[in-house]
């Protein structure tokens, strides 16, 4: 008879959808996140939370307004490392360009509507970046240290 095997407990969860490159897809998104966020124990209104729904919002509109192509839509990939304390996110479009922080988007003007998205990417992310992906465009990423909840639940799927 084989010994019993000890199975070791899942530490990484993943969340992949995709939405409308559409203001509507990108609203969607980010309240998708925060659902998932929540189903993974990083509750609503903590700082957790609060943080990478605001990635999502900037990435999603982002790949909604500058990396929309017609007919294509834009995909949306959270991963949770619950061991490492981090939450990746990946927005991919299947527009060419790449975004980039100018030197006037350091200091966008006052009377601007636009050009602060990735600032705020920047500030409240660990690190973020573009990189190539399978077939046409781009993957915006940036990860985000949270802290696990103080008292662990089970982990629903």
């Amino acid at each position: 008879m084989p010994a019993p095997r000890t199975q070791e407990a899942v530490t990484v969860s993943v969340f992949v959808q995709q939405f409308s490159a559409t203001r509507r897809g990108a609203r969607l998104a980010r309240r998708l996140a925060t659902h998932r966020l929540d189903l993974w124990h990083l509750p609503y209104g903590s700082p957790a939370s609060d943080t990478v729904t605001l990635v999502v919002a900037e990435l999603a509109a982002n790949a909604t307004f500058h990396g929309r192509v017609p007919g294509r839509d834009f995909e949306l990939r959270l991963t949770y490392d619950r061991s490492r304390g981090l939450v990746r996110v990946e927005v991919s479009d299947t527009h060419p360009g790449r975004p980039e922080l100018s030197a006037s988007a350091a200091q966008p003007s006052t009377d601007t509507d636009g050009g602060r998205g990735l600032l705020l990417v920047g500030a409240v992310a660990d690190r973020w970046g573009v990189a190539e992906r399978t077939g046409p465009g781009k993957t915006v990423w940036a990860e985000c240290a949270v802290r696990a909840p103080e008292t662990p639940r089970p982990v629903r799927p």
